[in-house]
């Protein structure tokens, strides 16, 4: 398993980020069974302000944009939820052209034995 790092902007309105919190309580259950079919086994994202920040486990094989993308062509019901989180989203500065989550690189780990 690989961990992958995202980030995202909301935009910049306190309604808009309430409702996308809103959302994320309650995630269509069709949403959940697909990104779990794509071989992510854990996720979590985190919010400071507008900014997201979103940790994943998958495959190590996994590509976060290619199997997202897949993932949207494949799914119509997927499709919908991402058009609408799409509605509350803004990309940040540091994306790259063809990304919407931008990949994070990792500076630093602290694992488990590491000596001190």
């Amino acid at each position: 398993m690989k961990e992958f790092a995202l980030t995202l902007n909301l935009k910049d309105d306190a309604q808009t980020i309430e409702r996308y919190q809103e959302y994320h309580r309650a995630v269509w259950p069709e949403v959940l069974q697909c990104i779990k079919a794509i071989g992510v086994t854990k996720m979590n994202i985190y919010l400071l302000g507008r900014r997201l920040f979103m940790v994943l486990e998958a495959p190590a094989d996994f590509d976060p944009q290619h199997d997202f993308e897949r993932l949207a062509e494949e799914h119509p019901r997927y499709q919908e939820w991402q058009e609408l989180m799409d509605t509350f989203q803004e990309k940040v500065p540091e994306a790259g052209a063809d990304e919407h989550w931008a990949l994070m690189r990792r500076v630093f780990e602290l694992s488990p034995g590491q000596d001190t």
